[in-house]
C-alpha cells in the first residue's frame, strides 16, 4: 500500500508565516526521529469526514496558541492521511517526544471502532516513516510518553500488538531480518528504567543473551549476544516464554517481568538520580524589560519539554514575546485556564516544567 498524503494546502490549513514573527515549527532532521506516535481525538466519537477534520483540529491546537496543528499527519476513518506538521516538522503532540517522535492522529474518540482504512493508512504511514528515517521506529501510543488516556483502550492495545492491517502486507523494517513463517514483535517494554525489546541497546541486553543461551535459546543468535536487542534476541526469548509454558500473545519474545526474573534471578534496574528542580527565583524575574539567566533557563526547559514553537531563535537572557506565548502554551497544556494561563511563570509552573 503506497502512501497518498492530502497536503496542508490542499486542505487549507493556514500557512506558517502567517505571521511575520515566526516561520512556523523549527525543522528536525529525520535521523533525529526514533519514534512513532499514535493518537485518538479524546472522549467522544468523531463525526466530522474530509477536510473538516484537520481544519477542526488546526482550529482547536491555533486556540492553544500553538503555532497550528500539532499532530504530524491526521487519518481518517476513510484511510485519507492529511499532513499537519509533515515530516521535518517538530510535532506538538507529546511533551518530551515531540522531536523525537512522529504524531499520528487516528480520528476516532472514546469507544469508537478505528476502521480497518484508517489501520491500514497508519500502518503504511508508519512503514514510509521507518523507510525515509531508515531504521524501524518504535511503536507507541500517547500514554507511553505522558500521563494521558490517549490513544484510548482499542488504538493502544492495536499499537500493542504491532498495529497489524487486515490485507495489508508490511514492508520490510530497516534494520530488521525476514523471518520465514510470520513477523516478530518489534515494540520495547520498559521494566525497572530499563528497555527490553527491538532495538534496545545495553549491557543488560547482553545479559539477557546470555543467560539465553546458557539455558539452550540461542539458536537463532548468528554472532553475539550482543548489546543490540534483534529479532534474534526476540526469537530466542520466545523459544524461552514457550518452555515455561507461555503461548500466543504471552510468547511474542518481549520480557514480561515474570520471565526475566525467572531468566535471571533477579530484576535488573536503572538507578537515576533524581535532580531536583532550580529553586524557583521569583516572578519578578520575568517580563518585559527582564534579562537574566533564570529567562534563558526558562526557555530551555519549555524546548526540552517541547513548548518552543514562538522563538525563532534562541531562548536567550531577555524576555520576549516568544517567552510568554511559549510558557502559555504550557500552562494551557496543563489544563489551566485565565489568569492561571497568562504566560507568565509562577512557582507551579517552574515546578513542573523542571520536574
Amino acid at each position: 500500500m503506497s502512501v497518498r498524503i492530502i497536503s496542508r494546502a490542499t486542505w487549507g490549513a493556514t500557512p506558517w508565516d502567517r505571521d511575520p514573527s515566526s516561520s512556523g515549527p523549527d525543522h528536525v532532521a529525520l535521523p533525529q526521529r526514533d519514534e512513532f506516535f499514535v493518537h485518538y481525538d479524546g472522549a467522544h466519537h468523531i463525526t466530522r469526514t474530509g477536510y473538516a477534520i484537520p481544519r477542526a483540529i488546526e482550529a482547536e491546537h491555533l486556540g492553544n496558541g500553538w503555532a497550528g496543528i500539532g499532530y504530524n499527519f491526521v487519518v481518517s476513518q476513510a484511510g485519507e492521511v492529511f499532513e499537519g506538521r509533515g515530516w521535518e516538522r517538530q510535532g506538538a503532540h507529546c511533551p518530551g517526544h515531540n522531536v523525537t517522535g512522529f504524531g499520528v492522529q487516528i480520528a476516532v474518540g472514546g469507544d469508537q471502532e478505528p476502521s480497518e482504512a484508517a489501520l491500514a493508512a497508519c500502518r503504511a504511514l508508519y512503514d514510509e516513516a521507518c523507510r525515509k528515517v531508515g531504521r524501524t521506529l518504535a511503536q507507541k501510543g500517547h500514554k507511553d510518553g505522558f500521563a494521558t488516556l490517549c490513544p484510548g483502550s482499542k488504538l493502544y492495545a492495536w499499537v500493542q500488538a504491532g498495529m497489524p492491517a487486515k490485507g495489508y502486507k508490511a514492508a520490510p523494517t530497516p534494520g530488521g531480518s525476514a523471518i520465514p513463517g510470520g513477523s516478530v514483535a518489534r515494540y520495547k517494554v520498559t521494566i525497572d528504567g530499563l528497555e527490553y525489546g527491538y532495538g534496545a541497546y545495553g549491557d543488560h541486553v547482553t545479559k539477557v543473551g546470555q543467560a539465553l543461551v546458557k539455558k539452550g535459546h540461542g539458536k537463532h543468535y548468528v554472532s553475539g549476544p550482543g548489546p543490540r536487542w534483534t529479532d534474534a534476541d526476540t526469537l530466542n526469548y520466545a523459544d524461552y516464554q514457550k518452555s515455561l509454558g507461555y503461548s500466543g500473545s504471552d510468547a511474542d519474545g518481549i520480557p514480561g517481568e515474570a520471565s526475566l526474573k525467572k531468566l535471571l534471578g533477579t530484576l535488573p534496574s536503572k538507578t537515576r538520580p533524581r535532580p531536583s528542580a532550580p529553586a524557583f527565583p521569583g516572578r519578578g524575574k520575568f517580563g518585559p524589560g527582564k534579562s537574566n539567566v533564570y529567562i534563558t533557563r526558562l526557555g530551555r526547559a519549555l524546548v526540552s519539554k517541547g513548548y518552543g514553537d514562538h522563538y525563532r531563535s534562541g531562548p536567550g537572557p531577555r524576555w520576549s514575546e516568544a517567552d510568554r506565548q511559549n510558557v502559555e502554551a504550557f500552562q494551557r497544556a496543563q489544563g489551566w485556564r485565565g489568569s492561571d494561563a497568562d504566560g507568565y511563570p509562577g512557582p507551579e509552573t517552574w515546578r513542573r516544567l523542571f520536574a
